[in-house]
């Protein structure tokens, strides 16, 4: 019986890849010169630094860049609030890795509402797909890419 596996991972070397080009780019920035700001990646976090809201804003937007150009979708990115400690702002962005359970749920009502022959359950972090024809799953593929979720999505161990 076919099956296949929605996930939504990101690879993080690509992330790291990322910051680096991110943290280059605000080297060369004319509008960054003696100031005091900064990229850091730790445990699948990014933590930009800087001394005002208007140039932590400039570093986001460096960030989505330099992530789009390296194959991370930007919807994984999930930024924090903003921290401020006397005249250091401070921001972390997260990475959303896995599907959790409301958007699995939206993910599979949207599945049984196409009314396909397809049985779909969430298995942890992730959606299996299972129906009699091959068809069918490439149905369930461009139905979950055309539904907004929020979260970017990836299609794995598609079996006959």
């Amino acid at each position: 019986m076919p099956s296949l596996d929605i996930v939504s991972e990101i690879d993080l070397v690509e992330v790291k890849n990322a910051v680096d080009n991110a943290s280059r780019e605000l080297t060369t920035r004319f509008d960054f010169r003696g100031v005091e700001a900064s990229f850091s990646y730790a445990d699948e976090i990014v933590t930009l630094k800087a001394e005002g809201d208007f140039q932590i804003k400039q570093m986001m937007d460096m960030l989505r860049t330099a992530c789009a150009k390296r194959g991370v979708s930007n919807a994984a990115l999930d930024p924090q609030d903003l921290d401020i400690t006397g005249k250091t702002h401070k921001k972390s962005v997260k990475f959303k890795q896995g599907i959790e359970q409301p958007i699995a749920k939206k993910l599979i009502k949207k599945i049984k509402d196409a009314k396909l022959k397809v049985q779909a359950q969430i298995q942890g972090d992730q959606v299996r797909v299972t129906g009699k024809k091959r068809d069918d799953l490439q149905k369930v593929i461009a139905l979950a890419k055309d539904a907004d979720l929020e979260q970017p999505l990836q299609f794995i161990n598609f079996r006959d």
